[in-house]
């Protein structure tokens, strides 16, 4: 297949490149040429910008014909259909990267794909942190819009796994299975009660080598895509972390209320914690995502996420890290409750 990736050195868009590569695909990424590019002499380096006011813009892709494009760089719809117009004479099928977060709400569980969408107040925002499930549903109608039946939109919950630089899961694996990595830790770490909340997520492996089959087999519709609902539970995720680490910390389970009045904010502050007084996001770890089932989308064992992200959080760089995460002088405190 000759595949266009636009990404394609960071997390998502790297495992993309690497499984695309292994298979024989014909690989050309499309970047702003500010990260250095794993495998310079296995794949064709094209250098611009998604925006076309910038720079150069997109000109460099005013040439060349491609099986297929896969899209893991785009949040703003003026942004993505530029390349998608550009794209559609020469490209016979894009598959763009979307998100769980364009539902309008996910206050239950099992919503399909059928859901309706997030709709912005005015078009013409393009502040992505604000507004970014409104933002990505315009940027899915974009693509459909210049290439009808011959789009895929996939959905995403969220991604995990090797090369995740936003802590959310790996701050996880780092509290249990290397705590030096967050500073002078307590031995007794925090996690959110109830142990039966549902957790969903899908490893970047399993989703790049997914998409890259639905390319190949030019598979057009939505797929909403992470792990089956109801799959994994926090107390199954706490009991494989500490299944990953030879001197695991003890887990305090705390009620929402105490991590509430300490000022821990859910998501960021604690990864992965949505509070049932969050009746909006009551169901976005129990999505519904039986079609990409179907499809073929499959999730890899849990333990193995955990021990390849516990090798890969051992050997990057951590000086910048971990940022927004509950600090360990807050956690000394909910602990000694």
């Amino acid at each position: 297949m000759k595949l266009l990736v636009l990404g394609g050195t960071r997390f998502l868009g790297r495992h993309l490149v690497e499984i695309a590569l292994a298979r024989g695909d014909d690989v050309t990424i499309f970047t702003r040429g500010r990260t250095p590019v794993p495998w310079p002499s296995q794949v064709s380096s094209l250098a611009g910008d998604r925006d076309p006011r910038i720079g150069r813009g997109l000109a460099a892709l005013d040439e060349g014909t491609f099986d297929a494009v896969i899209d893991c760089s785009g949040y703003v719809p003026r942004v993505v259909g530029a390349s998608a117009r550009l794209l559609a004479p020469r490209v016979s099928r894009y598959v763009f990267v979307s998100s769980l977060s364009v539902y309008a709400s996910t206050d239950r569980p099992n919503l399909d794909e059928s859901t309706p969408l997030a709709q912005l107040d005015d078009p013409a925002n393009e502040q992505v942190r604000e507004h970014y499930g409104g933002l990505k549903a315009a940027c899915e109608r974009a693509v459909t819009d210049a290439f009808g039946e011959r789009a895929t939109i996939v959905r995403p919950g969220l991604i995990v796994g090797p090369y995740d630089d936003t802590d959310r899961f790996g701050y996880w694996v780092a509290r249990f299975v290397h705590p030096h990595l967050l500073g002078d830790r307590p031995l007794r770490a925090v996690v959110p009660e109830p142990p039966e909340r549902p957790l969903q997520f899908i490893d970047a492996r399993d989703l790049a080598a997914w998409m890259l089959d639905l390319a190949a087999a030019d598979a057009t519709g939505v797929f909403n895509a992470a792990s089956p609902a109801w799959q994994w539970r926090m107390s199954d995720f706490v009991k494989a972390l500490k299944d990953a680490s030879p001197a695991p910390p003890r887990a305090a389970w705390l009620p929402e209320s105490a991590l509430l009045e300490a000022g821990v904010v859910p998501w960021t502050g604690l990864p992965l914690w949505i509070p049932e007084s969050d009746r909006d996001g009551a169901g976005f770890m129990t999505i519904d995502c039986r079609r990409a089932q179907a499809a073929g989308l499959a999730a890899r064992a849990l333990p193995q996420t955990i021990a390849d992200t516990a090798a890969w959080l051992a050997a990057r760089d951590n000086a910048n890290a971990w940022r927004q995460v509950l600090s360990a002088e807050v956690e000394q405190k909910l602990v000694s409750l």
